[in-house]
């Protein structure tokens, strides 16, 4: 079947782009793909065309996807595509799941048992808890469990050395080069292996078995990746050993979309693609089909101050509508009332988009009093088991049953008491021997220094009057009086769970309500995780689980400096090489937030810096003049030097029609010329 055919039978539509891609089958292929650029109407395209006009075997493509969800999805939308003629001939499957393949095929060919996959996350977090508690010698939060599950799913899909793990301790908090140890000899121990196991187990399999290597890069001659951005270093490792047969791999994806860093995504590999495959081809989509062209024009704006990039721009296929919106507030609290009116009576589906998931905690209180309904696409609970958020309960808990010598164990040196733990021990025994108030008993001590005993009457006063006190006024009272801030800064705890607690705690009368009050917000987002998924039009998310989605009409959130970015470098222009990839990255999630966005999108501009909003409101692209774009290029021959903005000093190789070829020290660029010109990215010496 020719393509013209196969164009006809299908009723294909596709720009001229996607037609390339489609249309590309041989030796390896990165297709960049924009945001709403229809990648997936492209994958699934390109499978019927090598079936039915390139004559290849249905058995012999591998496509990659990110999720088994996806796997199903595709594999629908080839059928509708294409009818089911195919549907059990076709191979959709995630990483996971071919690297189970290769670990089975191997112990069947040597005839071994493989260890048994660990599918229930209980387990597992059985497993670190217990692990945790002969380390650290202490008992771990939710919170501190699932930061250790994904520092360990860091470590093996980043390959680290033993030297890499243990400078990660410093970073954790806590000794997880030994709990990682322990893990692993613990699950060896019992013939398991996690998820990620999977893949550090097949990895070391197609290295130390020529033949196991053979079989499948035999089986698969084809093979297709989606989402290659969310792609982490070993999985990468593990498609370039399966594909190194004939190196027919065509990799979708965007580094402009990688935001899954603390999953260890590797958009570094999209950048050395070239390097990697020889010969490679790259192929651009950057018509965005979902967005109103002002949407599209302010993203592709933002994102082209990142470096680690290619050389792409963003163009839009709807008109220009709207103005992206800028609200003007006093502070993060205002966002809450202003979000809860605004979403009363929303038409169409709206998204208020945010990117920690505590941030819609004061919103969903304020929308469960007010009656509006909603849904969390992501519901996530270690906010209420944060140890910070545990040491204000015990706190109030404590000023509620001041004999609770447990509770004042896990206090007493997180305030100003100035006691020794020794003497702690002593007096929690002679308030129970004495059935007394353990301050009391701390004040009555004779042991104490009288600047200590000083300290305690101090703190039992403030303990005394806590109740008395609004909900968020007694927050303040432990954080500013009672010596709590001295404690999360000496710990370097995240303070910005304190602004949620406060935040909720505004609506509350008293410290008793507020501990109440968590319980009921723990209890309706657990009830949201069972909720249809499509049953409202208001949606909170945060914009890692938005990703792939679209939304009549976005709000962004709490886009201020310190929470989203989360963080940023002291000076832009002299920052390493981490700290330009953890900031990129940050940008790389506002630019995805940004552009989820089809019709409308306001983002809130608060009396507070943010570096992000002062960007995308500031428009740098100059008008284009005929004349001051023909003097542009006069100072451009072949054989210049020029200072680009991003790139640094670099030389004109070569003048094309309308780009231009310039060596830099990170090598060739091939670069747009109205682009350089419009926003003024190059100087002349």
């Amino acid at each position: 079947m020719t393509y013209e055919e196969f164009y006809k039978k299908f009723h294909i539509q596709l720009n001229r782009q996607q037609s390339e891609a489609v249309r590309s089958i041989d030796g390896p292929i990165l297709l960049l793909a924009v945001p709403g650029s229809g990648k997936t109407t492209v994958l699934i395209t390109r499978l019927g065309y090598m079936i039915y006009c390139a004559g290849i075997a249905p058995e012999k493509i591998l496509t990659i996807t990110y999720t088994v969800a996806v796997a199903r999805d595709m594999k629908s939308r080839f059928c509708t595509y294409f009818g089911g003629e195919f549907d059990n001939r076709l191979e959709f499957r995630t990483i996971n799941g071919i690297c189970a393949k290769i670990i089975q095929y191997f112990g069947r060919m040597k005839g071994e048992e493989p260890f048994l996959l660990v599918t229930e996350n209980e387990h597992i977090t059985k497993m670190l808890a217990d692990i945790f508690r002969r380390v650290e010698n202490d008992y771990a939060t939710e919170s501190d469990l699932k930061s250790i599950c994904g520092m360990i799913t860091y470590i093996k899909n980043r390959m680290l050395t033993g030297d890499e793990i243990r400078q990660l301790d410093e970073e954790a908090g806590f000794k997880i080069s030994e709990i990682y140890k322990e893990y692993r000899k613990e699950l060896r121990s019992r013939g398991r292996m996690d998820y990620d196991d999977q893949m550090v187990y097949a990895y070391n399999i197609l290295k130390k078995s020529p033949e196991t290597l053979r079989y499948f890069q035999n089986k698969f001659a084809y093979i297709c990746v989606d989402e290659a951005q969310d792609t982490s270093k070993i999985q990468h490792e593990i498609i370039k050993l399966l594909a190194g047969g004939r190196n027919n791999l065509f990799m979708v994806g965007d580094e402009d979309q990688s935001i899954y860093g603390f999953r260890a995504a590797y958009p570094e590999a999209l950048l050395d693609f070239e390097n990697n495959y020889p010969a490679a081809k790259i192929l651009l989509m950057e018509e965005n089909f979902r967005s109103d062209a002002k949407i599209v024009a302010a993203a592709d704006r933002f994102i082209q101050k990142n470096v680690l990039r290619h050389e792409k721009h963003m163009v839009p296929a709807k008109a220009a509508v709207t103005d992206v919106e800028k609200i003007v507030l006093k502070d993060r609290y205002a966002q809450y009332l202003y979000l809860a009116k605004a979403v009363e009576n929303c038409g169409g589906q709206t998204a208020v988009l945010y990117r920690n998931n505590e941030s819609m905690l004061p919103l969903m209180d304020l929308l469960e009093r007010m009656g509006i309904f909603y849904k969390v696409r992501n519901v996530e609970l270690t906010f209420f088991t944060h140890r910070i958020v545990q040491d204000i309960r015990n706190m109030i808990r404590f000023a509620m049953n001041p004999k609770d010598t447990d509770l004042f164990l896990q206090i007493y040196y997180k305030i100003g008491t100035y006691i020794s733990k020794q003497d702690a021990i002593r007096i929690c025994e002679i308030s129970r021997q004495g059935d007394r108030d353990v301050l009391e008993s701390a004040i009555c001590y004779d042991r104490l220094s009288d600047r200590t005993r000083k300290s305690c009457k101090l703190i039992k006063t403030h303990f005394g009057q806590l109740l008395s006190d609004r909900a968020d006024g007694a927050i303040n009272r432990i954080v500013y009086y009672m010596g709590y801030e001295n404690y999360i800064e000496r710990m370097n705890m995240d303070s910005g769970k304190l602004f949620i607690l406060k935040a909720i705690a505004q609506n509350e009368i008293s410290p008793q309500r507020l501990l109440e009050r968590l319980d009921e917000l723990q209890e309706i987002l657990k009830g949201k995780q069972n909720s249809p998924q499509s049953a409202q039009p208001v949606i909170l998310s945060t914009i890692h689980s938005s990703k792939g989605l679209e939304y009549d009409t976005v709000y962004l959130m709490d886009v201020v400096d310190g929470v989203f970015p989360e963080c940023v470098p002291k000076n832009l222009k002299t920052m390493n090489q981490r700290e330009r990839a953890e900031y990129e990255e940050e940008r790389r999630l506002f630019y995805v937030g940004v552009t989820r966005a089809k019709n409308k999108l306001s983002i809130f501009k608060l009396n507070q810096k943010s570096t992000f909003c002062e960007e995308i409101f500031l428009k740098k692209k100059k008008a284009f003049s005929q004349e001051g774009f023909e003097k542009f290029l006069e100072g451009l021959g072949e054989g210049a030097i020029v200072r680009h903005k991003k790139l640094g000093e670099g030389v004109v190789v070569e003048l094309q029609k309308d780009k231009a070829v310039i060596q830099f020290d990170s090598g060739p660029k091939l670069l747009g010329l109205k682009t350089l010109y419009e926003y003024e990215l190059l100087e002349f010496r």
